[in-house]
């Protein structure tokens, strides 16, 4: 143990040592808290005497679990007694070993997302569509987060004057079937420590410590888990940080660890602030903007390693430059050590297309390739079919996307119609107007309404741009008005995806042969061209996936309001501080470099919009960060965007945005005070003090 101790900081040790009342370890990013779990696992069971088999750790994924079962058992390799899970195998261990107990089925299966869309389905007879049916897996999920069964006060998941009513009838099938879903593996345990007081007592009884990993991240099931498995006499320590809380779209409650100390009476604090990943500044720089947040306990990481070199902050034109400056910070070919952070999947197309059209090697982590995205690939289908009307792969995607009546046996009565064996170079859309005689009802309408709309964007696609047809694609067919409304409470974008696919068109002229360069480019794999998939490679990857990660230099693109913070945030401060974390979580990825983009202007669905800086770089003192500004108009260049200006009465600020009105210019000024004041900007008095040019 001398040895193990030896590796601590004084913080560490402290933690490490602290044994008898609950303790809550405040871990700040980069400081080391898998090895004081692990090291604390190896010192209760060498200097307390605990028995392994006594011990619980319980953390969030698989992978986190395997490293911290690694760790232990190099330190003591009697250790393999200790159940070391997560969260959800540790309540599927719990309701098997005491099935025989509860009348449960000992051999339940675990019912996937697909699955519950199936019993959806079925307790539903049919009655809803995917889109609504997906809507109801979500909500059920959500309320067994929340423990909340059906007969509980469900609206605080969804006001839907049907939920309460399927939630029922989807139990009750699981309970018939003898399986579970994913909820129930935190829900039922919880029920059943409550319910089964022998079991209850000797659980508590097992299990005399219980260690929590994230536990930022935990949801209110969870936390009653945790309460059912202690009893007072046991000893709980849970490990987290809250500024590190991005996950509230899943469920996760920060509240549970800002309370712990009220939710655990008696409870001791321990912060874990020296950082071991990142520089001085990048730490000072996410410092600056995560302090601006209420709800937290409060940290301040510091870190031995020094200063660092400034962060830098590039505002830029638009996207194509914004692709363009991240290819010119890989330009020393030091591919596998860099990270292009972004807020939404949909703004990864530009990078992917610069990166690739320019021999750059990257690789995308935690989500698909643009354009392998379901909803790219419905509105290729269309263009597809516009150009090869022999296509049987994009007429089967398109035909009932979205939903118009064309189910299954009507899809096969077409297919029939049109002969058994259907080659590429059969026109499918005739021969489905031949075959309308042997369709009825809602599949001969949706037959109808098909063709009308390809005929009609048949007849226009020689006089429109490639752009302008696939505009015309996404909303004729339904699909833009179809994934907006598959987004909404979901935290994706597909919608803002389509829109982005009409960005990537914009560069293609009118007629057929241009929308033939646009498919064949858009068909092209990305992994097939890239030889460098397997070594190293650039990292495109969302703020949300780079949790636990961390690069040598990272580069935080779309620092603009309504991109970052997201747009669905500002309505409400609890949301905007969770995109603040969000913001200290990517910085914080970044041990020796950190860039920072924000652009003038963006292309979105189509049309050149101009974008106002991201009020999270406000938060950032100026002498931290090095602005480099381009592209600035003549009658702006006074008064550009991150410029230090100084004001007789205000003192020192920096210019945080600047816009016309009236055909005037303003300016939006941070003074060092902390006020904030908007100018006109040849009345306003304002004096230009520095320039990092």
């Amino acid at each position: 143990m001398s040895d193990l101790f030896d590796k601590l900081n004084e913080a560490q040790r402290k933690a490490v040592l602290h044994f008898g009342s609950p303790l809550l370890i405040l871990a700040g990013a980069g400081s080391g808290k898998t090895r004081v779990i692990t090291t604390k696992i190896a010192y209760l069971i060498e200097k307390h005497g605990i028995y392994p088999e006594s011990i619980l750790a319980v953390t969030f994924t698989n992978k986190a679990a395997g490293e911290m079962k690694e760790r232990v058992h190099s330190m003591i390799p009697e250790s393999g007694d200790v159940m070391i899970k997560t969260f959800h195998s540790f309540g599927s261990w719990l309701l098997r070993n005491n099935a025989h107990l509860t009348g449960m089925n000992r051999n339940f299966l675990i019912y996937d997302d697909d699955d519950m869309l199936k019993i959806l389905s079925d307790v539903t007879e049919g009655a809803l569509k995917k889109e609504e049916l997906k809507k109801f897996a979500h909500w059920i999920s959500r309320a067994k987060d929340s423990c909340i069964k059906p007969d509980g006060n469900t609206l605080e998941i969804s006001v839907h004057s049907k939920f309460k009513d399927i939630y029922a009838k989807y139990q009750e099938s699981l309970r018939l079937s003898g399986n579970v879903d994913f909820g129930d593996l935190i829900m039922l345990p919880v029920d059943m420590l409550k319910n089964y007081p022998e079991i209850r007592i000797r659980t508590r009884q097992r299990f005399r410590v219980i260690l929590v990993d994230e536990y930022q991240d935990s949801n209110r099931a969870q936390f009653e888990l945790l309460k059912q498995l202690y009893d007072g006499s046991n000893y709980i320590c849970v490990v987290g940080d809250e500024d590190q809380s991005i996950y509230r779209f899943r469920g996760a409650e920060i509240d549970n660890i800002l309370n712990f100390p009220g939710y655990f009476k008696g409870s001791d604090t321990i912060r874990l602030e020296q950082n071991y990943r990142s520089t001085e500044t990048i730490l000072r720089v996410a410092s600056s903007v995560v302090v601006n947040n209420q709800s937290r306990l409060g940290k301040k990481l510091w870190t031995s390693s020094g200063e660092g070199s400034p962060v830098e902050l590039a505002y830029l034109t638009d996207q194509d430059r914004e692709a363009e400056f991240c290819a010119g910070v890989v330009a020393d070919r030091d591919y596998g050590g860099t990270a292009v952070l972004y807020r939404m999947n949909f703004q990864s197309r530009t990078f992917e297309e610069y990166f690739m059209n320019h021999n750059i090697p990257y690789r995308i982590v935690g989500t698909k390739r643009f354009y392998e995205r379901e909803e790219v690939k419905d509105a290729v289908a269309y263009l597809s079919l516009l150009v090869n009307p022999g296509d049987k792969v994009a007429f089967t995607r398109a035909v009932n996307k979205p939903p118009r009546g064309i189910g299954k046996k009507t899809l096969g009565r077409i297919l029939i119609s049109t002969g058994a064996d259907v080659s590429e170079r059969q026109d499918l859309l005739k021969k489905t107007e031949k075959g309308l005689k042997n369709l009825s009802g809602k599949g001969l309408r949706g037959a109808k309404d098909f063709l009308g709309m390809i005929n009609y964007l048949k007849k226009r696609m020689d006089a429109l741009s490639t752009a302008e047809i696939l505009q015309d694609v996404i909303t004729r067919t339904g699909l833009y008005d179809y994934y907006r409304e598959k987004d909404t409470g979901l935290n994706i974008a597909k919608a803002e995806n389509l829109k982005e696919l009409v960005n990537a068109a914009s560069g293609y002229g009118t007629g057929t042969g241009e929308l033939l360069r646009f498919l064949e480019n858009v068909s092209l794999d990305p992994d097939k061209e890239n030889p460098y998939r397997e070594s190293g490679a650039v990292t495109l990857i969302t703020l949300h996936n780079t949790k636990g990660l961390e690069f040598e230099r990272v580069i935080i693109t779309g620092l603009e309001q309504d991109i970052f913070p997201h747009y669905s945030s500002t309505q409400s401060e609890e949301e905007l501080e969770e995109e603040r974390r969000l913001f200290y979580v990517g910085i914080t990825r970044a041990k020796r470099k950190l860039y920072l983009t924000s652009c003038r202007t963006r292309r979105r669905y189509g049309k050149t919009e101009y974008q106002m800086p991201s009020q999270f770089i406000g938060e950032i003192p100026p002498e931290l960060i090095k602005i480099r500004n381009e592209s600035i108009p003549e009658e702006e260049s006074d008064y550009p965007v991150g410029t230090s200006v100084y004001h007789y009465d205000y003192g020192t600020g920096i210019i945080l945005r600047n816009w016309y009105n009236n055909g005037k210019l303003h300016v939006l000024v941070k003074f060092q005070t902390g006020m904030v004041g908007k100018f006109i900007a040849r009345y306003s008095g304002l004096e230009r003090v520095d320039s990092y040019d």
